[in-house]
């Protein structure tokens, strides 16, 4: 593996970037960056976004929105829980090798679906709706089981949270490339967001 990567925002300056832009989008001045006729042309010729965003495809989490990001900004992953199988830790592999990415985010959010199908079906052997959302589900029940060790108040919520923070841990681990990444700047961040706040909060 090369040590040559694209030059790119520091993890710090991009996590910066995007509380700034949080905090617009709660307060409801948003600036809509980088979404014009011109910014599109440019991106035509190449990309380099500062973040690499995996959230859930839930409708309600529209990543550049709640970011007030716009146009190549974000190198955004989402799938049903923010989990991260191969195709998933290769996207990001791939955003911080050749894209000089240097922040991962893994970001669960309130009320979410697909944690809350794995709640449900946590204790069911085998095969719990003979779907392909079992794959989600067996994906995300060990997060269900560590917040369920804690206590049964609040179980979804304490779940979203330790979802994306084993995300983040499993990203931070994964061979043969992420886990060499964090000598080399690349950090990876677990956070929430709150669906009526409009609040990214940040994941120990």
């Amino acid at each position: 593996m090369s040590d040559e990567r694209p030059k790119n925002l520091s993890a710090t300056e991009a996590l910066e970037q995007l509380t700034i832009g949080n905090q617009r989008f709660v307060a409801g001045i948003a600036e809509h960056p980088h979404s014009d006729a011109a910014r599109r042309l440019e991106l035509a010729k190449g990309q380099q976004p500062f973040a690499t965003i995996i959230t859930c495809a839930d409708s309600r989490v529209p990543v550049e929105l709640v970011f007030d990001q716009g146009l190549g900004d974000l190198f955004v992953i989402r799938v049903a829980g923010n989990i991260a199988d191969d195709a998933v830790l290769g996207s990001v592999e791939y955003a911080s090798l050749h894209l000089g990415v240097n922040l991962v985010l893994v970001m669960g959010h309130r009320s979410c679906g697909a944690v809350g199908a794995a709640v449900d079906y946590l204790n069911v052997q085998g095969s719990a709706t003979g779907t392909h959302i079992d794959a989600l589900i067996d994906a995300i029940r060990p997060a269900v089981r560590e917040a369920e060790s804690q206590g049964s108040e609040d179980l979804l919520e304490r779940s979203v949270r330790a979802n994306a923070t084993m995300v983040a841990a499993q990203i931070r681990s994964s061979e043969p490339v992420l886990a060499g990444l964090s000598e080399r700047g690349v950090v990876v961040q677990p956070a929430y967001y709150d669906l009526e706040s409009g609040e990214v909060g940040w994941l120990s």
